[in-house]
């Protein structure tokens, strides 16, 4: 289906063994923004979105535009290629690397002893990741285990860092300095930094792009920007301006991505945002991994729902009470979960990003209301 969307003429495949082969597909070029790239000769890429907020998108962006970014030269590192290449932050990983005269190295697996191994083995400098990556390489305890003193930089994107991830990962990691990313396949990915390495506030650069915050929403201006969607009406206004549908917040020329609008839980007209819970939750001991949501109620609307996986298994009841103590004093009453789910899933997709958008999950192992 997405092949025949992005109207692909030629496919190579490549084998275990190193050999490939070319399956040509008949097939017209039909769709114009595909039609204005090849009537100018100009290269393009077309990126899907992973669907995490519905039907998958297929962004169509000049590859020239988009690798005009790399003109000024950056330094090169040993970088291992932890984000997926369908993906704008794997692609930018990839070609930072080509063009600035670094090496990449592939994992044998996306795991934390496997990605450990790698790193140790290849004097790996720089890992481009996820919070939730990082995390579970901290649940798994290898980072004691390995050689990683050759790494000097972890930059993080995709999705928000709770700040006690973040300042575990710093404790395991003292020598790495962090740096959080910021991106979008319909703009590429902006020039960023970091108010120090233990901070989750970031500055966006305006080499290339411009942003504002209206109504607490980040909206970006990019000359890299796509050309448009194959499958879905352009998402720019008249002037150019992406909404790119993330709350901030402000401190001066710094900001905090909190997350998107549409996973707001609404408690009788009071706005919860889910990542505010989650960090707090992430505190507490034995909890491997949260998600929290909006779960409909007749009273209020929405309560706040949190999806818990624990480290080892605990009592049920125990934990309900160990929870409501601990966000006393925290959270306000109607930000703490008035449901909690006890399960043994996974809480990622593929790409190692908190996926929030699923059904709620059976509840294996306890159900828990207050």
């Amino acid at each position: 289906m997405l092949m025949e969307l992005a109207e692909v003429q030629f496919a190579i495949a490549f084998e275990p063994d190193g050999s490939w082969q070319v399956t040509r597909f008949d097939c017209a070029v039909r769709h114009p923004l595909l039609r204005q790239l090849k009537e100018r000769g100009a290269p393009g890429l077309i990126l899907f979105s992973s669907g995490s907020t519905g039907e998958s998108k297929a962004s169509v962006l000049d590859f020239d535009r988009l690798l005009a970014k790399f003109d000024t030269p950056r330094p090169a590192y040993r970088t291992l290629v932890f984000l997926l290449l369908d993906h704008i932050g794997g692609i930018n990983t990839l070609f930072h690397a080509l063009c600035y005269g670094g090496t990449i190295v592939a994992a044998r697996e996306r795991s934390p002893d496997a990605v450990c191994d790698a790193i140790a083995a290849h004097r790996i400098q720089l890992l481009p990741t996820t919070p939730t990556f990082l995390r579970l390489l901290l649940i798994a305890d290898c980072l004691g285990r390995h050689d990683l003193s050759s790494l000097e930089l972890i930059t993080y994107g995709t999705e928000p860092m709770p700040p006690s991830t973040l300042a575990a990962a710093r404790h395991a990691l003292p020598g790495v300095r962090f740096k959080q990313t910021y991106g979008l396949s319909e703009l590429g990915i902006l020039p960023t930094r970091s108010r120090d390495s233990g901070s989750v506030w970031l500055k966006l650069g305006n080499a290339g792009f411009e942003h504002k915050i209206v109504d607490s929403i980040l909206w970006l201006r990019s000359a890299s920007a796509m050309l448009g969607y194959l499958n879905a009406p352009s998402p720019f206004d008249a002037d150019g301006w992406f909404n790119t549908q993330d709350l901030v917040e402000r401190d001066g020329e710094y900001i905090r991505i909190l997350g998107r609008k549409s996973e707001l839980i609404n408690v009788g007209g009071l706005k919860v945002h889910p990542t505010e819970v989650e960090n707090i939750l992430l505190e507490l001991d034995n909890i491997k991994d949260v998600t929290v949501r909006g779960q409909p109620n007749p009273v209020t609307g929405e309560v706040v729902a949190a999806r818990i996986t624990t480290l080892v298994p605990e009592d049920v009841e125990a934990l309900k009470r160990r929870v409501r103590l601990f966000c006393q004093g925290r959270l306000e009453r109607y930000k703490m979960p008035a449901v909690i789910d006890v399960v043994e899933e996974e809480h990622h997709g593929a790409r190692f990003k908190k996926t929030r958008n699923l059904p709620l999950p059976p509840r294996t192992v306890a159900d828990a209301a207050s």
